[in-house]
């Protein structure tokens, strides 16, 4: 029986590309949200879930920080898809044609420059897959989306123009997650990056000493974010990464040293840091 790997959107979107990219054997599984795709997990319909955390060049992906330590899933691996973004339209109709192009908010303004140099306007559509779905169901040579190759061929839409967005580097992050965590040692040659939660106790410069025995071991501290716990301003819970494993000793005694100041620490995933991190 093939196994699936859990998805948010439709057929075409670029969390599929990183399915497929990640995890070629598997089926990719399209889910309407974020909840549904931890839920397809937890249930057993699928067993992984590709969940994106952040893009290059819009940050972090809104509520995911607050969905991870609540999934109950674990983090075994990390992807990075490139964001190429192509105009694609009917067959049969060529750029002069095009008057709309429909796609999410956020990549909208990435194409700004193309749109304009065009006269092309921009429509907003929930999702980048399903604006390229609408195109093809309505068939108007008129109206384009803006979305991935893959979305193109899955709708049968031609490329009228190739990664047409304005900025070259933009990259989005994802986790991959699973019911059961993996500390093993799977180093292939980038080393191994270890995420967790934590939230300070509530003592005078308990996040400075908190912090400092990553410093005073050594540790890369490869990312650091705050965010509210139940909405509250008084409550504050922290995401943060680091290079390294739990067992080698130098993480083993920061972590040692944090549990002290913390009244809650999660570590949710061990794994191998991509290839493609260190080509950002």
């Amino acid at each position: 029986m093939t196994k699936r790997i859990a998805f948010q959107g439709e057929p075409g979107a670029y969390s599929h590309e990183a399915c497929r990219d990640a995890r070629p054997d598997m089926e990719a599984l399209p889910c309407a949200t974020f909840d549904d795709v931890i839920s397809a997990v937890k249930s057993g319909e699928a067993e992984l879930a590709m969940l994106p955390v952040e893009n290059t060049t819009y940050g972090r992906v809104a509520d995911i920080h607050r969905l991870l330590p609540q999934s109950g899933l674990h983090i075994i691996d990390e992807a990075f898809v490139r964001v190429h973004i192509n105009l694609l339209a009917v067959p049969g109709a060529t750029l002069a044609d095009i008057k709309e192009a429909h796609s999410h908010l956020v990549l909208l303004p990435q194409c700004a420059t193309f749109l304009k140099e065009h006269g092309i306007r921009g429509r907003v559509s929930p999702d980048n897959a399903r604006a390229a779905r609408e195109v093809a169901e309505v068939g108007d040579k008129s109206s384009a989306a803006l979305a991935s190759e893959l979305a193109g061929d899955i709708y049968g839409l031609d490329i009228l123009a190739r990664h047409i967005e304005d900025f070259e580097n933009n990259t989005t992050r994802f986790l991959i997650m699973a019911p059961e965590a993996n500390h093993a040692r799977r180093d292939t040659g980038h080393g191994m990056i270890t995420s967790f939660v934590f939230q300070v106790r509530n003592i005078p410069a308990a996040l400075y000493k908190a912090m400092g025995g990553f410093a005073t071991n050594g540790v890369n501290m490869t990312k650091l974010e705050s965010y509210m716990v139940d909405g509250r301003f008084t409550a504050t819970q922290f995401y943060a990464e680091v290079e390294g494993h739990p067992e080698d000793a130098p993480l083993r005694r920061a972590l040692d040293e944090l549990d002290y100041f913390t009244n809650y620490l999660n570590v949710l995933g061990v794994y191998p840091a991509a290839k493609t991190r260190h080509l950002e």
